[in-house]
């Protein structure tokens, strides 16, 4: 496999690949890492929600589902 790269790249691109390829993976695992450190922003209470139509017969199909097998509670 290496002698394969080499052919391919040659012996003074080859070094410069690897460090590449080595500073880009340290780049996501730091970007991986800072994106599980910072919280996701809380939603705004006054911000209007809005869904599909698809979305609210799901929901409305589930409710329904839900208080026929449970009939005694409100919906």
């Amino acid at each position: 496999m290496l002698a394969l790269a080499l052919l391919m790249f040659g012996s003074k691109k080859l070094p410069e690949l690897a460090r590449s390829l080595g500073s880009a993976k340290r780049e996501f695992a730091k970007g991986v890492r800072e994106e599980s450190e910072t919280p996701a922003p809380s939603p705004d209470p006054e911000e209007k929600i809005t869904m599909t139509r698809a979305e609210l017969d799901r929901l409305i199909a589930a409710r329904e589902s839900q208080s026929r097998n449970d009939p005694s509670s409100p919906t």
